[in-house]
């Protein structure tokens, strides 16, 4: 039996001979220690990091700020065994109600930004094959500034201060489709902080799926729908509404590979919403005058897809 205890982590290891077959029955048990940091910056990493987590990982960081400030969160490192180890983000106390993210694979997240003075992250990983871990940076922010909303992946970014009144502008490297908006403000919100007026845009090649959707109506589906989805889909869709309208959203079919293949929907009320399986999504309302989705299947089995209505909500009149 061992026991080894570094400066993040326990590491627990059993190792019992049986008389039966002779052979070496091993069980292995890894747990972390729960992390509260209440420096106003500061650095968080997956134990191990950059040489890889272990397995049975179960480890938690909570991020508390002081009173009236928010908590920006930029990663550095992020690779993650993709759809089985998981880093769940929270916007407060880990609940389901506060889930902002669910980070898995090997792409680097976009910064983030709590609506509060608390974040948590949650890291799982399950019993076999690890990535090297994430690394991230954190920092508290005063009231009057929204905070860093991102580098793109295939893109350039034009400004750097990111208080209220200032914009920033994205474009797409050649051979890319710029998606959502070029230009964010940083603007005062009702509740005395600050917050850009869209969410990030992104770039994506120009053959892949996704788009920008504007107009009073139409209609969104995962690719080849009614067919079959591919494999390793990863499809984004902004739909954008006159400033002050907000969308409504109706699925009239839904069928994804439960738990793998995933829709994931930003620009409602609170943290995004996360659906899969054979489920119908409830109508979905935007709080905003933009929704987007996020489609991401895996390497295995394919379904139906979905598809779903989107109309400005100051032309809909009943919602079935």
């Amino acid at each position: 039996m061992k026991l080894a205890i570094g400066s993040n982590f326990f590491f627990f290891f059993f190792s019992m001979q049986t008389s039966l077959s002779n052979s070496c029955l091993k069980l292995v048990f890894f747990l972390c220690i729960h992390h509260t940091l209440h420096s106003p910056n500061g650095t968080v990493e997956s134990p191990g990091y950059p040489y890889g987590y272990p397995n049975y990982a179960n480890c938690t960081w909570v991020i508390v700020a002081q009173e009236h400030n928010r908590i920006q969160l930029v990663f550095q490192g992020f690779a993650l065994e993709e759809d089985f180890d998981i880093l769940s983000v929270y916007d407060g106390q880990p609940s389901p109600t506060n889930l902002r993210t669910r980070l898995t694979g090997f792409q680097l997240p976009a910064p983030i930004v709590s609506t509060g003075p608390r974040l948590t992250l949650w890291l799982l990983s399950d019993y076999a094959v690890s990535g090297q871990g994430f690394k991230a940076v954190y920092e508290a922010l005063p009231s009057y500034t929204c905070g860093n909303p991102g580098q793109l992946l295939n893109g350039m970014q034009q400004g750097s201060t990111f208080n209220i009144g200032d914009k920033i502008r994205y474009s797409c490297n050649q051979g890319y489709v710029l998606e959502g908006h070029t230009v964010l403000s940083c603007l005062a919100t009702s509740s005395g902080t600050a917050a850009w007026d869209f969410p990030l845009p992104y770039c994506r090649a120009d053959d892949g799926c996704g788009g920008t959707l504007r107009g009073q109506s139409g209609v969104i589906t995962s690719p080849n729908y009614p067919q079959e989805y591919n494999n390793n889909a990863d499809c984004t869709w902004t739909v954008l509404a006159e400033p002050g309208d907000t969308i409504a959203l109706v699925f009239s079919s839904f069928q994804l590979e439960e738990d793998y293949d995933v829709l994931e929907i930003t620009g409602t009320e609170g943290s995004s919403q996360w659906f899969t399986g054979p489920n119908l999504p409830s109508p979905i309302i935007s709080s905003k005058n933009w929704l987007r989705l996020h489609f991401t299947s895996d390497g295995n089995h394919k379904l139906k897809g979905f598809s779903a209505q989107y109309q400005d909500l100051l032309t809909y009149s009943c919602l079935p």
